[in-house]
């Protein structure tokens, strides 16, 4: 009795290949998905970023994924340019302490890995902003003069991780000037444990291949910040 011919290996395999295409077609767009409406409500593209650096332990740690948003969409009390500083007396809180933590360009230099720390003051141009400091975190200068960045050279915020003893501002090699407001790229709202790190491996192995496309040198004491792809 003749039985049902058998299709060949070419047919058999042609659905499968047709429904892997579709998966990732399929998860590809899904991913768009989230991304659009992420952006849609961050404002800020992108608006996932993954810590490089332990500076901001231990309310925001190396190798988790922060959320971002743009800084004047919901600006809390008293905020200079959508940022509310830790020297503001109405009580915002952000990572367990006062004061938004934001994600900037130091310098402005937008070729440089963001710096994501936290704005302590906010300084006008030209102010003497040494009594204001907290003497912690001024590097041992005993007068304005001595401070890199005092007085103001223009308006702006002075930044520092929640892990450094210092001001970003402060010191022979500041990590960046006061922040100017158009150097902020966002305000960090949330973070997910962790799950930065797959993006972060996989920028060590193409700096691994790349060595020109290595870390900032400024990642010893700046929470840097890798965009996920």
């Amino acid at each position: 009795m003749a039985g049902r011919d058998r299709r060949s290996s070419d047919e058999d395999d042609e659905p499968g290949g047709i429904v892997y295409v579709t998966d990732v077609v399929s998860s590809a767009g899904s991913v768009l998905l989230v991304g659009i409406l992420l952006f849609a409500v961050s404002g800020v593209w992108p608006p996932l970023v993954a810590i490089e650096s332990p500076s901001m332990d231990p309310h925001i740690k190396e190798g988790d994924l922060v959320f971002v948003m743009e800084e004047a969409r919901f600006s809390g009390p008293g905020a200079h340019h959508g940022v509310v500083t830790a020297a503001s007396d109405g009580g915002y809180t952000k990572f367990q302490r006062t004061g938004d933590v934001i994600v900037y360009k130091p310098d402005g230099n937008g070729d440089q890995t963001p710096i994501i720390h936290r704005a302590m003051l906010w300084v006008e141009d030209g102010e003497n902003w040494y009594d204001r400091a907290d003497p912690a975190y001024i590097g041992g200068a005993d007068n304005c003069e001595q401070l890199t960045s005092c007085p103001a050279e223009y308006s702006g915020f002075i930044t520092k991780g929640d892990n450094n003893g210092a001001y970003d501002q402060v010191g022979s090699n500041p990590i960046s000037d006061p922040v100017k407001p158009d150097w902020v790229i966002g305000t960090a709202e949330l973070r997910v444990p962790l799950l930065g790190q797959i993006r972060l491996q996989w920028s060590e192995a193409r700096a691994t291949t790349r060595p020109e496309i290595g870390r900032n040198q400024t990642n010893a004491t700046g929470a840097n910040v890798t965009a996920p792809a």
